[in-house]
């Protein structure tokens, strides 16, 4: 009966953990709505630098305080720290209204950005409540808050456009104002209904508790981090862009996609950490390496046209021209029949497409040497990386991620069962300035390559690195687990 009421007890906390995450990671990407409404609808006129920096200051502050917070919460209990941050980040929301200028703008976004960093309370405050075998299925529930991206992009822009409707220049200050008023609601509800908790070796310094940051472990888990959750929110933001210049798509239908992505990534992370509870986080972070190595590879074939040499008309024998038309070369009594170009009619297909012609280099009356060239070959091989699969493959890249992102967290409990907080913020650290570098790297790239799926290429890579790091690992540990065994049968020989 006390387990039972434990666990009743351990339930409310994750249910209260994951709705405030679910609020902080939606007022978390807020500005990647709200500054975009801003300059589309001329209220402010800042240029694209400035829109970047607006949109990436909040992701970058919930990223490295991720760090500082997750080691207050192993030395203070998380009930206390997550109310403190949800009442203390609600005021720049307030404050945003009277913004009138890129540097107050970009100031309250520093301070509201450190929403972000509760995820390293929630992951802290979650795993102290549940036995080992629970702490998969609880971290990966926790995790769904994720979602919270996906209802800014929802509701956010129907909220502005209803809002801005009477008045267009100051209707959109009642949207933050509104994510403020949440998080107040949320911070009351944290300090009434939970119960605060801590390690039960939570009497170490900060010194102390920063050592396993030593370990190499703390930073494959960043690697992997860096990629399950870090990408994630990258293509949250890059996939609009890409849909809208590859695939001409309307700003809807792009935000729709990017929704489709994004949403099911942050729901299917429960299922991941049940996954990781019944087969264990490393057979998973198999799967989900190994999934994303092959659906990057594909995703990294760009749309594209080719037009290369194919198969030309070549003489029998020597001899002169005697006739020339666009199907046919006639040579004393010999006709050579020349292929012709046939429109390819085939849109948008699955698969790539071949169109082959050929196109006359003789002339009437000209002397020809035995195998001279008299018509050469052209082929044309198309690839429309059709957006129904590319779609597909985004949605399935996402839905590993998302189950990736269980598994990684479902290791460290496992670990560090003392330092969840600090282990756990700094590989949400690492994991958030994927999200805040990822964009930058993928515009690099496009601007040096001048080919969008140029970013599944640097996934790929990443993919595959994280993929030979993390087996090469296990098969070092393996070989000194059979070492020492070997030796300790060998000693008891003797």
């Amino acid at each position: 009966m006390k387990n039972t009421n434990s666990l009743s007890q351990s339930h409310k906390i994750l249910f209260l953990n994951t709705v405030a995450f679910t609020v902080c990671f939606a007022c978390w990407t807020l500005n990647g709505v709200l500054v975009t409404f801003l300059v589309d609808n001329g209220i402010f006129h800042w240029n694209v630098i400035q829109v970047g920096w607006l949109l990436g200051i909040p992701i970058l502050t919930g990223s490295i305080m991720r760090l500082p917070i997750g080691i207050l919460t192993d030395k203070f209990g998380g009930k206390y720290v997550f109310s403190l941050l949800l009442l203390l980040s609600s005021v720049p929301l307030f404050l945003l209204p009277y913004a009138d200028s890129f540097l107050m703008f970009a100031i309250l976004s520093f301070f509201f950005g450190m929403v972000g960093t509760s995820f390293a309370v929630g992951i802290g405050y979650t795993s102290i409540w549940y036995p080992k075998e629970w702490q998969g299925r609880a971290l990966g529930i926790f995790g769904m808050g994720n979602a919270g991206a996906a209802i800014t992009t929802f509701l956010a822009p129907s909220l502005l456009n209803h809002f801005s409707a009477d008045d267009p220049q100051n209707g959109w200050k009642i949207l933050p104002v509104m994510y403020a008023v949440s998080l107040v609601v949320i911070g009351i509800a944290f300090l009434i209904f939970t119960q605060n908790k801590k390690p039960e070796n939570n009497t170490k310094t900060v010194s102390q508790m920063l050592v396993p940051l030593k370990s190499a472990r703390v930073w494959r888990f960043g690697a992997y981090y860096f990629l399950v959750f870090g990408c994630f929110v990258a293509y949250s933001q890059w996939l609009l862009p890409n849909f809208m210049n590859v695939y001409q798509t309307s700003l809807v239908m792009g935000g729709l996609f990017a929704t489709m992505f994004s949403l099911p990534s942050g729901v299917i992370r429960a299922f991941g950490g049940y996954l990781s509870d019944k087969f264990g986080a490393r057979k998973v972070m198999y799967w989900v390496l190994g999934s994303s190595v092959i659906l990057s590879a594909l995703l990294s074939i760009p749309k594209m046209e080719i037009t290369t040499t194919g198969p030309g008309v070549l003489a029998t024998k020597k001899g002169t021209i005697t006739a020339v038309t666009n199907n046919k070369i006639k040579m004393g009594k010999t006709d050579f029949t020349v292929a012709q170009k046939k429109e390819n009619t085939a849109e948008n297909a699955i698969f790539p497409t071949k169109t082959s012609w050929q196109q006359v280099v003789v002339e009437q009356n000209q002397t020809v040497k035995k195998k001279e060239l008299l018509a050469k070959g052209i082929t044309v091989i198309k690839f429309d990386a059709n957006m129904w699969v590319f779609l597909i493959l985004v949605i399935l890249i996402g839905i590993s991620w998302g189950i990736g992102k269980a598994a990684v967290y479902k290791h460290i409990p496992e670990y560090f069962p003392n330092e969840v907080g600090v282990v756990g913020g700094m590989v949400g650290m690492i994991g958030g300035l994927g999200g805040f570098f990822g964009p930058i790297i993928f515009g690099y790239l496009l601007t040096a390559t001048g080919i969008w799926s140029s970013s599944w290429i640097f996934i790929l890579i990443f993919s595959t690195a994280c993929l030979i790091w993390m087996h090469y690992t296990i098969t070092q540990v393996a070989k000194k687990k059979q070492l020492s065994l070997n030796k300790i049968k060998l000693e008891a020989a003797y």
